[in-house]
């Protein structure tokens, strides 16, 4: 399909866009990535990914990497344990769950983001990156599409595909269809240095990751590879709650305060969690593309990932989506099965919106379930029968 001069673009340098570079490139399709961080140790946060064997794990086995996954994940951060707010431990597979099982349904390994974005980087030929370029438009050129980026640099492609995440400015060139806010907000903060600065949490957590679940809220949280830790409070709130909260996300006492009003009932085991945090909080309402979007395919222009289907993150589907978009949008864009470029992201298209459909569909029913009365007995059902 795609021919030797046909030059590709791809806006984004997170799993989702790296991946398709990787798997675009071995196959010696040229390729650009557009990545707005300044450089590649720019600091990427969040927590750890788990990756699924049917979908993440399967685009980097496509890619070649899988070995070099196996040789950075963190062996042992998928265990669990499920509280209740008082830290009182309901479920634990820290003794039975194996460190390494690849190839089992239910194992789910665990990578830090940053160490994953190095695999995928390490991978591509050198120059595929264009680091500090910050998309802000593109127009209609020939028959392709002329980038503008923020430092005032262009560039020219054949092939557009948008991998910038929930927020895409790429996405409205596409649809106008837009993400609704889901019910949930979640509070987001990190602990650097965590055995010295939260030594009980630390201890608790073990290396694993931690569901609280009590009173219609959680707290989630999970080690990371670098000694920190990574938690998030969750909760039901209004879509404009980070503005109208009145809270500055980087006054630790003001958030300790609500804290302690709107956790009231939670064990003050949790407040630790405060003392050392690393500062500013980031609210993050959680958003959901409408189930039933639709739109007519484009000949030269396409997306993958979060700006074409952001999701909660109550299945743990955001990245494996991603890396299963990439992986096949590159098989379609490569194959002679099509007539054209625009059939071959069509039938991509289709597909993506269908698989992201179901996925959106649990990641909101899992949304609801966590966070209604009953959430530490569902979830006690659910992981017992896993």
């Amino acid at each position: 399909m795609l021919q030797k001069h046909t030059k590709i673009a791809i806006v984004g340098g997170g799993p989702g866009g790296l991946t398709l570079a990787r798997l675009l490139q071995l196959k010696g399709c040229p390729v650009q990535v557009y990545e707005r961080d300044r450089d590649k140790n720019a600091r990427v946060q969040g927590a750890p990914l788990d990756l699924h064997d049917e979908s993440g794990l399967a685009a980097l086995t496509k890619a070649g990497l899988l070995d070099a996954f196996k040789n950075n994940f963190l062996p042992g951060a998928d265990r669990e344990k499920i509280m209740n707010e008082q830290a009182a431990v309901f479920y634990s597979d820290h003794e039975t769950k194996p460190r390494d099982n690849f190839g089992h349904e239910h194992f789910r390994p665990e990578i830090d983001r940053g160490t994953l974005r190095k695999i995928l980087l390490n991978s591509l030929e050198p120059g595929t990156v264009v680091w500090n370029s910050h998309f802000i438009a593109m127009k209609p050129r020939n028959k392709g599409w002329q980038l503008e980026f923020k430092d005032g640099n262009t560039a020219y492609a054949d092939i557009v595909i948008a991998a910038d995440g929930a927020h895409s400015k790429i996405r409205p060139y596409i649809t106008d269809i837009k993400p609704f806010y889901s019910g949930i907000t979640m509070l987001e903060g990190n602990i650097e240095n965590a055995r010295q600065k939260a030594p009980a949490i630390y201890a608790m957590l073990n290396g694993g990751k931690i569901m609280a679940f009590g009173n219609e809220k959680n707290i989630l949280m999970g080690q990371k590879g670098n000694g920190e830790i990574g938690f998030y409070l969750s909760f039901k709130a209004a879509a404009n709650w980070p503005l109208n909260s009145g809270l500055n996300f980087s006054d630790s006492t003001q958030v300790l305060s609500w804290f302690k009003k709107e956790y009231a009932e939670w064990s003050p085991v949790w407040l630790e969690l405060f003392d050392s945090i690393t500062l500013p909080f980031i609210p993050r309402p959680i958003n959901c593309i409408p189930l039933d979007q639709t739109w007519d395919a484009l000949p030269n222009l396409t997306m993958l990932g979060d700006a074409a289907h952001v999701m909660p993150p109550f299945a743990g589907e955001g990245v494996n989506m991603a890396m299963l978009d990439a992986l096949e949008l590159s098989e379609c864009l490569t194959s002679a099965t099509f007539s054209s470029l625009q059939e071959a992201i069509s039938h991509y298209e289709t597909q993506m919106r269908q698989r992201a459909a179901i996925s959106a569909k649990e990641s909101l029913d899992n949304g609801e379930r966590m966070h209604s009365k009953e959430a530490l007995n569902i979830m006690l059902v659910f992981f017992n029968s896993h």
